[in-house]
């Protein structure tokens, strides 16, 4: 039996370890500390302002130079910049539901990507919401919407080739059939905006003739218009008004410019259609959000030298014994010097990149473009990107200045592994260009992107981790060696 407790005596209480909250206390006393030597010295303070000020300048200078190459006051919407509408559209309108066939019997010239189908679209204004169903000589039958370029389809199909469009409310499906009687589903898309009537017709596009010179610190892009021509018969669209007649949305400059590149011929129910231009993506156009953000490329040097000397002044002085000597545990000193330094170049960045894009948007307009708008997803990412992007080079370059221990070599190691593979990349062919971009830690860059463009080496997220991937491994380095290397 247990014995009983004499009357009056203490209960025992278990005993409750304080390690955990000494330690989360002890990281936030040390975040104090660490945020107290980088604002106290007044240098350091200037060469984050230097960042932002230098962002913010090039950013203006650029916005000054450019100019618009349309015409008219009216200032060119970006948006637009960034896709073609061209080729050569026949049509008829469609009232309500219903839809348009065609066999294609014919296709020459305009290369593999060459395009000769059906099309329903809102308007036959340029940029419009459209769906496209077409056959193409070398990748078959493609579904294409939204100006994104390839879309559903493949395999083989080239013409001749029967072909279906069918629109139910804002939903429009494709079909295609060797014979005119049986029929395969390529694929459906939702036009958003499509409005109760719409257009539907037949359409030519051909994509131009592109040759990129790549050189060091530049390139020079040449395109010549390709020219293609269809035929097509058994056409039919339903249901249409009655006594409606095809009309014809020729490529700016068309028939009345060159008949042989754009136009339409009719004999008895047999069509033939004569296009240039492309309807898609535009790939070689200016990216005006991440120009506008360039300036980051030499403001970063400012933020890789604060978080080198934040290092590095450290290990010159022999403060550091001092520090591990008061916080023995080393990893947490690192953890506390890359989070305030990451911070403060967060803080940097954000000033940096919201002070690019409002102060050039003027300017932008007096020289007759349309600036990005913050409220577009890809815009806002690309200028939180850029904040987060100099988070993570001033921790990896924390990393690298413990790893290095000297201010010099450390800056260089840096600046070169972020600058030189994009400068090397301009003088290399683009397939070499794209793996030395997606394979290094100026992948990071990437998050600026907000179009697509022909040399294009890695999505913006994709291309982030990497960058992100790169500051773990430096930072696992340098938490090994500052337990197991002298101070």
């Amino acid at each position: 039996m247990t014995p009983a407790k004499p009357a009056g005596a203490a209960t025992a209480e278990p005993y409750r370890s304080t390690v955990q909250a000494e330690a989360r206390d002890g990281f936030g006393r040390l975040l104090i500390a660490e945020w107290t030597k980088l604002r106290t010295v007044p240098r350091w303070t200037l060469t984050l302002l230097a960042a932002v000020l230098i962002t913010v300048v090039v950013a203006l200078l650029t916005a000054a130079g450019t100019e618009s190459s349309g015409s008219g006051d009216r200032p060119v919407d970006s948006a637009r910049r960034q896709i073609i509408d061209l080729g050569h559209y026949t049509y008829l309108p469609l009232g309500g539901d219903g839809s348009v066939v065609a066999r294609v019997t014919s296709q020459q010239g305009g290369g593999g990507w060459a395009k000769a189908g059906l099309m329903i679209r809102g308007s036959a204004e340029r940029a419009t919401p459209y769906a496209a169903l077409m056959v193409t000589p070398g990748h078959g039958v493609r579904l294409q919407t939204g100006y994104k370029g390839d879309g559903a389809g493949g395999g083989a199909g080239s013409a001749p080739r029967w072909l279906k469009l069918t629109r139910a409310g804002a939903t429009v499906t494709g079909y295609e059939s060797a014979d005119g009687r049986g029929w395969r589903r390529v694929g459906s898309v939702r036009l958003k905006g499509l409005p109760p009537s719409a257009l539907a017709g037949m359409f030519v596009a051909a994509p131009d003739e592109t040759k990129v010179r790549r050189m060091f610190g530049g390139e020079s892009v040449d395109g010549q218009p390709s020219v293609t021509r269809a035929t097509f018969d058994h056409v039919s669209a339903s249901p249409a008004p009655p006594g409606a007649q095809w009309r014809d949305r020729a490529s700016p400059g068309g028939p009345a410019a060159d008949p042989s590149m754009d136009g339409r011929t009719q004999a008895g129910g047999t069509f033939t259609l004569t296009g240039s231009g492309d309807v898609g993506p535009n790939e070689f156009a200016d990216d005006t959000t991440r120009t506008t953000l360039t300036g980051v490329l030499i403001g970063q040097a400012a933020i890789v030298a604060l978080a080198v000397l934040f290092v590095t002044s450290e290990y010159r002085r022999g403060m550091l014994r001092t520090t591990f000597a008061a916080t023995p545990r080393r990893g947490r000193v690192l953890a506390a010097k890359a989070v305030v330094a990451g911070l403060a170049a967060m803080a940097a960045g954000l000033a940096a990149a919201f002070g690019a894009v409002l102060l050039a948007a003027p300017l932008q307009r007096s020289n007759g473009l349309s600036p990005p708008s913050l409220a577009d997803g890809a815009v806002l990412r690309a200028v939180l990107g850029t904040a987060a992007l100099l988070a993570v080079v001033a921790v990896f370059t924390v990393a690298v200045a413990v790893i290095v221990r000297r201010s010099a070599p450390a800056i260089t190691v840096v600046l070169m592994v972020l600058l030189l593979p994009q400068i090397v990349a301009t003088g290399l062919p683009l397939s070499a260009a794209r793996w030395l971009e997606r394979l290094t830690p100026a992948a990071g860059f990437a998050i600026q992107q907000t179009v697509v463009r022909f040399d294009r080496a890695i999505g913006p997220w994709t291309g982030f981790g990497v960058l992100c991937a790169y500051a773990a491994a430096a930072m696992a380095a340098a938490l090994w060696l500052v337990r197991k290397r002298d101070t």
